[in-house]
């Protein structure tokens, strides 16, 4: 099985670094799991890999990935590298409002009594 199919089934943050021999210290991974794998995938996605490629080569480049993007997280916080949506969200401009409209008072008027 090839070092991608073998990263295809993996679902634990450890389970990654473990395959591809790659230190990592559990307080940052317990931090920043998510947004690490996240990151790699990013970083994966600007790789091409061809059946020709030598394993070996497949794996160091794989390596250098998941160490990218482990790096990322041990010189700046989630928040700061805005990996999720939601992060990326919370810092987009909003939009400017409408001003609510303006209705003056001498606009209303009271309806007409009913009889009954």
């Amino acid at each position: 099985m090839s070092v991608l199919d073998q990263l295809r089934t993996r679902a634990a943050a450890e389970d990654f670094f473990a395959l591809l021999e790659v230190p990592y210290d559990q307080a940052v991974l317990n931090v920043s799991r998510l947004h690490i794998l996240k990151r790699m995938g990013q970083y994966l996605a600007q790789e091409t890999f061809t059946p020709s490629d030598p394993e070996v080569d497949v794996k160091a480049r794989c390596q250098a990935v998941l160490i990218r993007a482990y790096n990322d997280f041990t010189t700046s916080t989630p928040i700061e590298q805005r990996v999720f949506k939601v992060h990326q969200d919370a810092v987009k401009p909003k939009p400017a409002k409408k001003p609510a409209a303006f209705v003056p008072l001498s606009a209303l008027t009271s309806p007409a009594p009913v009889n009954g």
